[in-house]
């Protein structure tokens, strides 16, 4: 076929040649162009990029449709194989004929265009493309300009959105508004047969408001129905959209059966609810409330629980969760956390119906209002603490009210200097317990000497504290007064080198480093056995806690020492990327003293001549391996105190194993019970769309499983189904042994519908490190591909 040519129609066609050809009429006002596209980037990035030759093409960095300007209409072409017509009146046009203006195109066997009316009828393979729609159809009738008119049995494509279907008829309102009758719409991309689709007598679509409307609709999943509704509401594009959400369903050995019926509101942009009633077939009805917001200077979250008469308890209950964050502007800031639930069962009965996979139960829960102030190098707190505890729990001091304020320079002339001053006065919910208020002033001086490949740092500092008790518990010590001061000065020397040489290690160059470091801490012995413990325990013993000057949490006990810690680090660091690849650290503490101070009066004192040995290794070997070890060994008894082995192998994206061990010796602390675990997460594909996750802990001590999960899940291409079981700890018992419970949960989620969560998302996260969940569906195409 010869190549077509454009070129004007006469007045009259009777002397047109009727051999095959291309025939084009420019039919619209003179002047006006078709529109355009052009870049609308800007900067370099926003020019178009020329190539070698003056006659190549450019490139464009981005699309968009350049608008007709107001009150001017676009040119209009009409192309075929032959055409009849009048001049600027009307014209037929038969064989590959195409009418286009701006960018609209309307093809088909044949077709008629009047100027006038600017109407279009099109007969034959008709294909309406244009403002991101693509309709094929026997039959369509037009109005180009104002795109509205109807076409009988179309099928329909969003290409912006990738949304299809089939109806019997369809009505164009607008570029963006349309109603079709007896349709279907789907977003898998597939041309029959797709997973998911909805079926209505009438559909309501507008795409510039990305919703979709389906009337006396039906959810068919794998051609059978899964949901009805007299009206349904949906997003286009997979966006937030108000509407029913995709039911879920779980199955618990506390609650039996439940069904979530979830209804999202999207308020606006930064606000949006979800209502969510739970029908739980051992306790009844339970409505749970979502509210969340966000500004440019505050933002939250508010859910609220409710379930009337339960069923096995007979009592109405609730639980509300409240968090609040203010800016108020030049370093001014709040908040408010405020958690509450009805009663002491209720975390342990009713947590599997919370929107995510709980291991173990909360017993605590914030009630807390407070004002910040953060500017240069002060840092402000005021606020009103409280708790609530419930039964199995020892409930903690709150702060009813704290006024805490740190001032804090750094590297002036060499010099860090700051202090802390802080008023509170502690309340606790228990009976007959040490109440009252505590001032405390800790300010401190320090200079440090930095060069290259070592530094020295001596530090002094004092612990201030004044205490005013208001009320003597039955822990008191006897004879202890309600008004008494405390001053502990402490002293701090911190010094290391750090030497570096290049190595080659299975022929990769390496920068190896040899770091030692010496930590000493002088505190003198003061007597602080009248200080009550408001908010102070043991700290923990670890590679983080020895470089630290005191052994204690907290304000309330300052430990007496003179001690030395040395360390010694190595490090492997890829030359060529920086990357740290090995770390190896030996450290040891050496008392010279004995510590006195003790949590509790008549505590055994420290007596040993050194501390246990801390050995921890990190390597990164290879790709996706990594591996975290530590060790706690007393030589004295030679006795292995703690361990800690990790191995994480991750090769690629969803593909994870993680192998974990913990033991730590039995102590007073553990009531005499050592620790002895080993945890197993992982996930890994079983086939091409098929994933297994799994995480086991179990207690080689009890022989006894603690927690534990399996899954798996299907990832199609348009829709995911994920299945979960879970055991896990939900309380203790009135004899204080831990109690469990399982759980299990499916999921199904199709993609370009909905992705709401109900849990297993959430539990396999929580549950395996490194886990990835299925991508979400690939973007729709730009709206200038397979352009007609």
């Amino acid at each position: 076929m010869p190549p077509r040519q454009l070129f004007r129609i006469h007045s009259s066609c009777d002397g047109l040649p009727r051999t095959r050809r291309l025939v084009a009429a420019l039919v619209a006002v003179p002047g006006l162009f078709p529109a355009l596209a052009h870049a609308q980037l800007v900067g370099q990035a926003a020019q178009a990029q020329r190539l070698d030759s003056p006659w190549d093409l450019q490139l464009a960095p981005q699309l968009e449709d350049h608008t007709v300007p107001t009150g001017e209409r676009a040119a209009t072409f009409v192309l075929s194989d032959s055409t009849t017509g009048t001049a600027d009146r009307d014209v037929a046009a038969k064989g590959s004929a195409e009418v286009r203006q701006a960018t609209s195109v309307i093809k088909a066997d044949a077709l008629h265009y009047d100027q006038d009316t600017d109407m279009a009828d099109a007969f034959g393979n008709v294909r309406l493309s244009g403002n991101g729609a693509l309709f094929v159809g026997p039959e369509a009738h037009l109005k180009i300009e104002s795109n509205e008119g109807f076409m009988t049995a179309p099928k329909y494509r969003f290409t912006v959105t990738g949304g299809s279907g089939s109806a019997q008829r369809v009505d164009l309102l607008d570029s963006e508004r349309s109603v079709f009758s007896h349709a279907t719409y789907t977003a898998c991309q597939c041309e029959t047969n797709p997973a998911w689709y909805i079926k209505g007598t009438e559909f309501d679509f507008d795409t510039g408001a990305d919703e979709g409307v389906a009337h006396n609709g039906v959810l068919f999943f794998q051609g059978v129905p899964i949901f009805a509704s007299p009206w349904m509401s949906f997003p286009l594009s997979g966006d937030r959209k108000s509407g029913i959400l995709p039911p879920t369903f779980a199955l618990s050995s506390n609650n039996g059966f439940e069904l979530s019926l979830p209804y999202y509101f999207n308020i606006a942009p930064n606000r949006d609810l979800t209502l969510t009633p739970r029908i739980i077939s051992r306790r009844g009805v339970l409505t749970d409330v979502n509210y969340r917001y966000l500004s440019p200077t505050y933002s939250g979250t508010f859910t609220g629980q409710f379930l009337p008469d339960d069923a096995i308890t007979k009592t109405n209950r609730y639980a509300i969760y409240f968090q609040h964050n203010q800016n108020f502007g030049n370093g001014f800031g709040g908040y408010v956390y405020y958690n509450k639930v009805s009663d002491n069962t209720y975390p342990e009965d009713l947590s599997s119906t919370t929107n995510q996979f709980l291991n173990g139960t909360q017993l605590l829960y914030q009630q807390e209002a407070g004002l910040t102030y953060n500017n240069g190098p002060w840092s402000v707190l005021a606020r009103e603490q409280h708790w609530q505890t419930l039964q199995g729990s020892l409930p903690p001091y709150g702060r009813e009210p704290q006024l805490n304020v740190k001032y804090t320079k750094f590297n002036v002339n060499g010099f860090d200097y700051g202090a802390e001053a802080d008023y509170t006065r502690f309340r606790i919910t228990a009976d007959n317990m040490t109440e009252g208020q505590r001032v405390l002033f800790n300010p401190y001086l320090s200079y440090s000497v930095v060069g290259p490949g070592y530094f020295v740092t001596p530090k002094i500092q004092y612990h201030f504290a004044s205490y005013d008790l208001s009320n003597l518990g039955t822990n008191s010590v006897p004879g202890q007064p309600k008004n008494f001061t405390e001053s502990i000065p402490t002293f701090t020397f911190d010094t290391g080198l750090i030497f570096d040489r290049s190595v080659r290690v299975f022929g990769q160059d390496y920068i190896q480093t040899l770091e030692p470091r010496l930590y000493y801490v002088y505190t003198p012995f003061r007597n602080q056995d009248d200080a009550p413990l408001f908010d102070t325990a043991d700290s923990d013993f670890g590679l983080a806690e020895i470089f630290t000057p005191n052994t204690f949490v907290g304000n309330d006990r300052i430990a007496d020492a003179n001690r030395l810690t040395a360390a010694l680090t190595s490090r492997f660091i890829n030359a060529a990327s920086g990357d740290e690849r090995a770390r190896f650290v030996i450290a040891q503490q050496y008392y010279f003293t004995d510590q006195r101070v003790t949590l509790f009066p008549g505590q055994s004192q420290t007596t040993a001549r050194h501390s246990d040995l801390i050995v921890g290794a990190s390597l990164k070997l290879g790709p996706g391996f990594a591996s975290e070890t530590a060790f706690q060994y007393n030589a004295d008894n030679n006795q292995l105190v703690k361990s800690s082995v990790g191995f994480g192998f991750s090769p690629e994206t969803g593909k994870v194993i993680n192998l974990g061990y913990r033991y730590t010796r039995a102590n007073t602390t553990l009531d005499n019970q050592p620790i002895n675990q080993i945890l197993v997460s992982g996930q890994w594909p079983l086939s091409h769309r098929v994933f297994v996750v799994g995480r086991v802990n179990y207690d080689m001590q009890g022989h006894r499983l603690v927690d534990g999960l399996f899954g798996m899940q299907y990832d199609a291409d348009c829709w995911t189904l994920g299945v979960g079981v879970q055991k896990y700890a939900n309380g203790v018992n009135t004899s204080g042994l831990a109690t469990s419970a399982t759980r299990f949960l499916a999921q199904l989620t199709l993609k370009g519908l909905s992705s709401v969560d109900n849990g297993l998302v959430t539990a396999f996260r929580a549950s395996v490190a490194g886990y990835t969940p299925p991508p979400p569906p690939p973007p729709p195409e730009s709206r200038f591909n397979n352009f007609e």
